[in-house]
């Protein structure tokens, strides 16, 4: 699936990957993810999209930003929007399916292989367009949580699809306790998102 001497970048739906690998109850380590894609080709960029609450005091996620930024991950993120829906809920919205489009776009014509890590079927389009362009689409989610994570029509459109399961022995560390989260470098705010369709 992969070629040494490719170029690769990797984009990574911060919320989408979190929920997919807490669905698996395991931990991606961001530090073995991107050594094992140095690994499969020449990795040129490793770009990993978030939203970040603003006005908090802590955010669980900032530690993740903070090392990632050092780390050589490239970070996009935005502010969050908080509301409160119908039932009273507080909710949180902070989609970043543009962001990561427009890059790809952007970078599509100086790569020859790009890895999702997203289930998200609004990106089928994006992969359909950067084929076009002659560059490979890896996609990285899984099927086997339930419900499955990633939609049936973008794993149909990518050239390869990796289960994210089969990944955990390389990249995965064993999940800690729930009130430790706060604490890792590698809890993620699960801003409300669509489901993988």
């Amino acid at each position: 699936m992969f070629y040494r001497d490719e170029r690769l970048a990797l984009f990574i739906d911060g919320s989408n990957l979190y929920a997919a690998a807490k669905a698996l109850d395991f931990d991606i380590d961001y530090k073995l993810l991107r050594t094992e894609f140095m690994r499969r080709g020449k990795l040129l960029r490793a770009f990993y999209y978030t939203a970040l609450l603003e006005n908090e005091e802590y955010s669980p996620i900032r530690p993740l930003v903070d090392w990632l930024n050092y780390n050589g991950f490239t970070m996009v993120t935005k502010t969050a929007k908080e509301y409160t829906d119908s039932m009273g809920r507080r909710k949180v919205k902070g989609n970043m399916d543009i962001e990561l489009a427009v890059n790809a776009m952007e970078l599509a014509p100086h790569v020859d292989h790009i890895v999702l890590f997203s289930g998200d079927g609004d990106f089928r389009p994006l992969v359909e367009s950067i084929q076009r362009q002659g560059v490979r689409v890896s996609v990285v989610s899984t099927i086997r949580s339930q419900p499955p994570m990633i939609s049936d029509e973008l794993r149909r459109q990518a050239d390869n699809f990796i289960e994210l399961d089969e990944l955990r022995d390389v990249v995965g560390r064993p999940p800690r306790p729930e009130s430790s989260y706060a604490q890792t470098s590698n809890s993620e705010v699960e801003p409300e998102t669509e489901s993988a369709e």
